[in-house]
């Protein structure tokens, strides 16, 4: 009959041998996982759609109270230093933006301007670039 120390230094044994075969097997993975030399074609990126996602207006997001300046869009952040500031040319608006700590290219925010005409959200007229003005709303009978 085999003492408990007998068993233990079995059982001791067993683990032994099987941490050895599991060393073995981490050195056949490593090595099958090694980048080979040989290139493959890359899987084509997709690019995911954006929501559209509520942003307050320039001021808010100052004071603290919306989004941070950093985390609007360039067309918010054109919409409302617009707003603020009324009609401007392409020059003053980057100004506007520099101020707020973005780093945004005059290239940029021609081509989101360009977008933003095309939604019907801004206006361009002799040089300067506006929001429309804003009609009223009926009343209902």
């Amino acid at each position: 009959m085999e003492t408990s120390l007998d068993l233990i230094r079995a059982k001791i044994g067993e683990l032994e041998e099987q941490i050895s075969n599991l060393r073995i097997a981490e050195r056949e993975l490593q090595a099958l996982n090694k980048p080979s030399s040989r290139k493959t074609a890359e899987k084509p990126v997709t690019r995911k759609t954006r929501t559209p996602r509520k942003v307050e207006s320039t001021e808010e997001a100052e004071t603290g109270s919306g989004e941070t300046p950093s985390k609007m869009t360039i067309g918010s952040t054109i919409t409302g230093i617009l707003d603020e500031h009324g009609a401007l040319p392409v020059g003053g608006i980057a100004e506007h933006i520099s101020t707020t700590g973005r780093d945004i290219s005059n290239r940029a925010i021609s081509f989101t301007l360009q977008a933003l005409k095309k939604r019907g959200l801004v206006k361009s007229a002799n040089g300067e670039w506006s929001l429309p003005k804003a009609r009223g709303k009926r009343a209902r009978a």
